[in-house]
């Protein structure tokens, strides 16, 4: 499965000024339904008229915009729905066909053309009685600057929930923090610990800092972190060869190689960082506590992982109550490094781009019964592929 954006070609989303690494969605499909996409910027090429100068001249109320059309696999069908086009004179700027990922036995056509609002609704009117419509982008108010390049759309998002648009955006995401790691419940087992307490505001303030584009802060570890941190990589270390995924153990030598996985040492986000970006393009950054499905999720669209830089307390290395540094290093990680997993991660955080809560809650709960706690069957054995068992020892066991 391709991400939302990469629908088409790489290239031709390259000549819209998009790529992976922008992670902005063109498309948010719903089978049977009509769906508007929110967001579009790119630039303008140049029209006919104006070859001369190289300066392009839109009227005040045309536009680029793009319709995704499905079609029964038959003879005919693409030349009756491109003859509408051509009796709205709805220009045709570019084209491209696939498979239809909802029905084997159809087709989707994109066709990115330039037109006025008027025309493009009319079309739309024809269009609905001979195709199916996945997804379709009206033309707004585009506003150029003197090289005819589109600087500004005119959107209406009432209805859609706010989501980062670019990558530096994230950082209103981790801002949004549901509950701080300074803030433990009576059950938790360091609770009556005032130094634990003080340490966990310390990571609290390092990530709560942290913008984008930034060097990961490197962390101190104390002695009795680097013990807590000791006991549970030497107990998973030896369940690892019998119940992870191959995924999985293929890539932990290589974090031992290159980011200091060891039982005497704690790792280094920003090592982990690095060794993702080359592996799997994903980077982490430090979190000071819980967020919504919907900021998390966001992350992963981006290919950014939410990671969390506290310890568990030491009275009991073998439990935690929450998401630690020793969850996200020894459970996430790994995986994270497999292209195909990443791939899979960022697929569903894109999907939660400008969702319905309804929507979004349904993609955490896909997430939480592959990415956390999945399983797998690899040579007639079950392996775990899931995070929150390949960082317990106890649901290992």
């Amino acid at each position: 499965m391709q991400p939302a954006m990469m629908m088409f070609s790489s290239k031709y989303w390259a000549r819209r000024g998009f790529s992976l690494d922008s992670a902005l969605p063109e498309e948010r499909p719903a089978a049977g339904s009509l769906t508007l996409n929110r967001s579009s910027s790119g630039k303008n090429e140049e029209t006919k008229g104006n070859k001369g100068n190289g300066k392009s001249e839109p009227t005040s109320e045309g536009g680029k915009t793009a319709v995704v059309f499905s079609l029964k696999n038959e003879v005919g069908g693409l030349v009756k729905a491109l003859r509408l086009f051509q009796e709205k004179h709805v220009s045709m700027v570019h084209i491209e066909s696939r498979k239809s990922k909802r029905r084997n036995s159809e087709v989707e056509i994109f066709v990115d053309c330039d037109c006025s609002k008027k025309e493009f609704n009319e079309l739309i009117q024809l269009l609905k009685f001979q195709t199916n419509i996945v997804s379709l982008n009206p033309p707004e108010n585009i506003w150029t600057d003197e090289e005819g390049k589109a600087i500004f759309v005119s959107l209406d998002l009432d209805c859609v929930p706010w989501f980062p648009r670019k990558i530096s955006e994230l950082d209103k995401c981790s801002q949004r923090v549901l509950m701080y790691g300074s803030e433990l419940d009576a059950d938790h087992p360091g609770f009556k610990d005032d130094v634990y307490r003080q340490r966990r505001k310390y990571f609290v303030d390092v990530a709560m800092s942290y913008k984008y584009g930034q060097p990961i802060p490197r962390v101190e570890y104390t002695a009795e972190e680097v013990k807590t941190w000791g006991v549970v990589f030497r107990e998973l270390s030896k369940l690892y060869p019998t119940h992870a995924c191959r995924e999985y153990l293929k890539n932990f030598p290589l974090l031992t190689k290159y980011c200091g996985y060891r039982e005497d040492n704690v790792p280094q986000l920003e090592d982990v960082s690095i060794f993702l970006k080359e592996r799997s393009g994903f980077t982490v950054r430090p979190v000071a506590g819980y967020l919504s499905p919907r900021d998390f999720l966001a992350g992963l669209a981006y290919r950014v992982f939410h990671c969390t830089q506290y310890i568990r307390h030491g009275s009991d290395p073998l439990y935690t109550p929450e998401p630690d540094t020793c969850h996200e290093l020894l459970g996430h990680v790994p995986l994270l490094a497999d292209p195909k997993f990443a791939q899979f991660s960022q697929e569903i955080g894109l999907a939660s781009l400008g969702a319905s809560d309804e929507d979004v809650q349904k993609l955490a709960t896909c997430y939480f019964f592959t990415i956390e706690f999945g399983l797998c069957k690899q040579e007639g054995q079950l392996r775990a592929y899931g995070a929150g068992l390949l960082s317990s020892i106890g649901e290992l066991k």
